[in-house]
């Protein structure tokens, strides 16, 4: 087996995180400091810190100290691209589920409203 299917796979366990997720979507309008990244998020920064950990031991995102103050940023901005495309593709399937259950429930509507049934 080719040895990226297994890098990918675990990149996308740690990604198997709605909340990951939304700290991936938050860096990358740019690096920001954990207390500012927790402040925007509406999380507790040690919850923040441990999330970043993990994201970081899988190489999603970098940490560089300035003082006292760290800053992390994505380590490629590739990345966010990737999600981007995920997404559309579950927007659009999202959307195609909600014409189906659409269609279903016309029928139904309208034999409820006939009196017919």
């Amino acid at each position: 087996m080719d040895p990226i299917y297994t890098l990918q796979a675990d990149v996308l366990k740690v990604l198997a995180s709605a909340r990951r997720l939304e700290i991936l979507h938050e860096l990358a309008t740019g690096p920001r400091e954990v207390g500012r990244l927790a402040q925007a998020l509406q999380m507790s920064q040690p919850n923040l810190s441990q999330h970043l950990a993990v994201m970081r031991a899988a190489g999603i995102v970098e940490a560089e100290r300035g003082g006292r103050e760290v800053r992390y940023r994505l380590a490629d901005p590739d990345v966010i691209v990737a999600c981007a495309v995920m997404r559309g593709v579950l927007q659009r399937r999202l959307d195609r589920l909600a014409q189906v259950t659409a269609r279903e429930a016309r029928p139904r509507r309208a034999v409820a409203a006939g009196g017919d049934v």
